[in-house]
């Protein structure tokens, strides 16, 4: 059995990993799945600029508690948990103020520290989270994406009623829309260029646009009598779209960016401001939002069995990373190491 995914110094492969023994107040998981999302796949092509070899990446991932090295009544050896995988400094201003999601020295486990993509991870125990007995392995593994989709809701100013657009159907996206429906949306947008992806958005009762063959910005317009959404999602991470969020949406309208653009965008702010336009970022999430995520999806109210397009093992782990390339047959792909 291969042990892991790892960075080495001149490029990414499989290899044999050791197995980690827990430091004070960390527990050893044996890994049960773990997801691929963007930020594996700047580590995976050398673009991340803190990843540094040789790192087990791999940030969203489930397991069992296999060791514990310390006293926590809320954990136990053979516990199934989810691993909540930011690390804050908690000195900081933000930290401080109850916002260590946005810690000035926030860290990550799968880029600052060894993560999933292995059969074994050492991880400190106030980062994890039980998993109820209605929710599986499998689905447990994507919390973290679930939690980035209900901290970006929340920190909109969606209403009852509203009339939301999203710009961009990946996972992320398509989350959003789940939530936002959840939070009242009455009517939810989604653009995208992939059939794929816009199939699995329509599947999910969102009203799913292609933008290769219509302008979202003129479909809205045209539905919402000229008005534009209340509240847009962006999440693609493009100039386009970064045009896109601010003409789409209505006068006095609330704009949220998603997305972590790899190149600076042009803004239109003149046509903001204008317009009074709210614009609004969101970095990942809260502690509460990650245990938001566990109880949503284990009572059903969150379903991300249609994200998931491929469940491999740890050996076809380079294969999957090829997937994830491809938006016309990919979502979400999973890994078992443990098979």
């Amino acid at each position: 059995m291969k042990a892991g995914l790892y960075l080495s110094e001149k490029y990414v492969r499989i290899g044999q990993l050791d197995k980690p023994s827990p430091k004070r107040n960390e527990a050893l998981i044996k890994v049960s799945f773990a997801g691929i999302c963007g930020t594996d796949m700047m580590i995976y092509s050398g673009k991340h600029p803190r990843a540094k070899a040789p790192l087990a990446m791999g940030h969203e991932f489930s397991g069992v508690i296999e060791d514990i090295n310390g006293e926590d009544p809320r954990f136990q050896i053979g516990d199934r948990v989810v691993v909540e995988p930011t690390i804050s400094c908690g000195e900081c201003p933000a930290c401080l103020s109850g916002n260590p999601q946005v810690c000035e020295a926030l860290g990550l486990i799968g880029i600052d520290w060894h993560g999933g993509f292995a059969e074994y991870v050492a991880v400190l125990l106030h980062r994890l989270h039980k998993v109820p007995d209605s929710l599986s392995d499998a689905h447990a593994a994507l919390t973290e994406p679930v939690a980035v989709g209900i901290h970006t809701v929340r920190r909109s100013n969606l209403k009852v009623g509203d009339t939301v657009t999203i710009l961009g159907a990946g996972p992320i996206g398509l989350i959003i829309g789940l939530t936002a429906k959840i939070a009242g949306a009455k009517k939810i947008y989604i653009s995208d260029v992939s059939p794929f992806r816009l199939k699995k958005a329509a599947s999910l009762g969102l009203a799913a646009i292609d933008a290769k063959k219509d302008n979202i910005v003129e479909v809205v317009k045209a539905e919402t009598n000229g008005i534009g959404a209340d509240v847009v999602f962006e999440v693609a991470g493009n100039n386009v779209t970064a045009q896109q969020m601010i003409d789409v949406c209505r006068t006095q309208g609330q704009i949220i960016v998603v997305s972590v653009y790899k190149q600076k965008p042009i803004v239109d702010l003149a046509s903001m401001h204008f317009r009074e336009l709210s614009l609004t970022t969101t970095r990942c999430y809260h502690s509460t939002d990650f245990a938001a995520a566990i109880s949503m999806m284990a009572s059903g109210e969150i379903n991300v069995t249609p994200l998931i397009s491929h469940e491999l093992p740890l050996e076809e782990i380079e294969k999957g990373f090829e997937y994830m390339l491809n938006p016309e047959t990919s979502l979400k792909v999973l890994f078992q190491p443990n098979l």
